[in-house]
């Protein structure tokens, strides 16, 4: 453990941070699995959930949470897996 006051006081705050970004990353996670589960039940509302999770992707970037070419990796392949059959039909 920390001995110093301002040590004593990071510890404190990378812990909140961590949390943070813990609960942060998880939602974003949730949204990627909504979106492939959208997908594969054949939901009509795949596109609004697409965007919901696109939306997430990008904030989690602009936040630093994750690497901006991550999310744009991300995104492209969401969108590559719904748009897959409508290419095809």
């Amino acid at each position: 453990m920390a001995n110093h006051k301002s040590a004593i006081k990071r510890a404190k705050q990378n812990e909140k941070r961590r949390l943070r970004n813990r609960a942060a990353r998880s939602a974003m996670r949730t949204e990627i699995k909504k979106v492939y589960a959208a997908k594969d039940e054949g939901a009509q509302n795949t596109s609004d959930v697409l965007r919901s999770a696109q939306s997430i992707i990008a904030k989690s970037a602009k936040k630093g949470l994750i690497h901006k070419n991550t999310a744009a990796r991300k995104t492209s392949r969401l969108a590559k897996y719904v748009n897959k059959e409508a290419q095809a039909a």
